[in-house]
């Protein structure tokens, strides 16, 4: 990944829903968010996230709705080089009040921390890992050469007898 030296700090996706919560049910407040390079979590930093979200006051809590674009730099699954990568997230969660069994709460301060729910929605996205091109070559399994960039002479040598015929598909 490539190294950014200032980052916004993962507060700016607190967001204060207590005028929400004194509200009542049925209320709802319309936001947008576009914030620059945040670190979500100590193992995922984000490019940005921009687009519009709706929060409605439920009689449980806070409904969080709306899509988000953001954009990651990840490695490729098989050649390991980095790939910048767009990621559409489309957000529905409920942010439970006073109940402390559910996975996202808002906090006794009246701020609900979008930051979990992010870091999980971009796992998910990204969870079948992401092809630096659709015709990556990958790695040789003996030297690890990258293919996409180079050739190496032990890619044909100790080749198994009964998969001979194949690699006559791939010339």
């Amino acid at each position: 990944m490539p190294v950014k030296e200032s980052y916004v700090s993962n507060r700016v996706l607190k967001i204060n829903v207590g005028f929400l919560l004194s509200a009542g049910p049925g209320h709802s407040h319309d936001t947008a968010f576009d914030v620059p390079l945040v670190r979500v979590a100590d193992d995922l930093m984000l490019e940005y996230v921009r687009g519009p979200l709706r929060l409605s006051r439920t009689s449980t809590g806070v409904l969080v709705q709306g899509q988000l674009e953001t954009s990651l730099h990840i490695e490729c699954v098989r050649c390991l080089d980095d790939v910048t990568v767009p990621v559409t997230l489309s957000i529905e969660e409920l942010y439970a009040y006073l109940t402390p069994a559910a996975e996202f709460q808002i906090q006794d301060d009246g701020n609900l921390d979008l930051a979990p729910l992010l870091r999980a929605e971009v796992m998910i996205a990204t969870t079948n890992g992401v092809l630096c091109r659709p015709d990556c070559k990958g790695l040789c399994p003996e030297c690890g050469t990258n293919w996409n960039h180079a050739s190496c002479s032990c890619a044909d040598a100790d080749i198994d007898p009964r998969l001979v015929a194949l690699k006559k598909f791939l010339e």
